[in-house]
């Protein structure tokens, strides 16, 4: 009986916090991981501890001609993909037109355009699996949010619709409760201090079943995705002061 091939996997956002830990754990099964990151050196460091697994390809996911690039480069190396995990983005709140203009171009635009890319990437794979990792910035309704909410959550039920003909199963990770109408106060009602690690493992094993949305029940935001050491996460013309620290960054997109 011939050996089922590795399992190829797409991870956007994966230089810190749960998309490095999602990165590790995805390595760990003994699957191949197409991994996306601004940073070229967390990139590195995953080819060299798990060689012959990793396809390195790092750079910013707001240009759209970069994420074509890299479809191209996977089409290259692979010619398909099983899942791909989308967790580039950022979670500032602030009510400021360059911060939402951020927020939108960051979280929306660039799932919008990696969703694009890998549809017929994810047509030739096998059991094919699309999932996307919300912020609460673009996942909690209007009234809890200054910036509108909400987008992932409608981008991913479209797309999910859209694909039910085609047997591509479309998943949303999201802040931890099942309906963000029910949520009052903070991002998360009843928090659970994970560290990133623990919050990727969850992922995972939730992902084995499929299941339309996953809540991810954790309050540690700062662990799961930390602020960056500089500005580079503003390069949208955003000057820091305007970002508030209230919620930080996810995986640089």
């Amino acid at each position: 009986m011939a050996l089922r091939p590795p399992r190829r996997y797409w991870l956007t956002g994966a230089g810190n916090g749960v998309g490095a830990s999602l990165a590790e754990a995805i390595l760990d099964t003994g699957a191949h991981l197409a991994m996306s990151s601004r940073s070229a050196q967390s990139c590195e460091a995953l080819c060299a501890r798990y060689p012959g697994q990793v396809l390195a390809l790092p750079g910013d996911l707001t240009d759209s001609q970069t994420v074509r690039e890299i479809g191209e480069k996977i089409t290259q190396q692979w010619g398909s993909l099983d899942t791909v995990i989308l967790n580039a983005g950022t979670a500032e709140y602030s009510g400021d037109h360059p911060v939402i203009e951020h927020i939108v171009r960051s979280n929306l635009l660039v799932a919008s355009l990696c969703i694009d890319t890998a549809l017929p990437l994810l047509r030739a794979g096998i059991a094919p699996h699309l999932a996307g990792i919300a912020s609460p910035a673009t996942y909690l309704p209007p009234s809890l949010t200054e910036v509108g909410g909400s987008g992932m959550r409608y981008l991913f039920e479209s797309t999910r619709l859209d694909l039910i003909p085609e047997d591509i199963d479309v998943t949303l990770v999201h802040p931890g409760y099942d309906n963000p109408a029910l949520s009052h106060g903070d991002c998360f009602p009843a928090p659970v201090r994970w560290s990133a690690e623990t919050a990727a493992n969850h992922i995972l094993s939730q992902l084995i079943d499929r299941h339309p949305e996953v809540a991810l029940p954790a309050a540690s935001m700062t662990v799961l995705w930390p602020l960056p050491s500089s500005n580079e996460s503003l390069q949208a013309g955003i000057d820091s002061s305007q970002a508030s620290d209230k919620c930080p960054i996810k995986g640089q997109p």
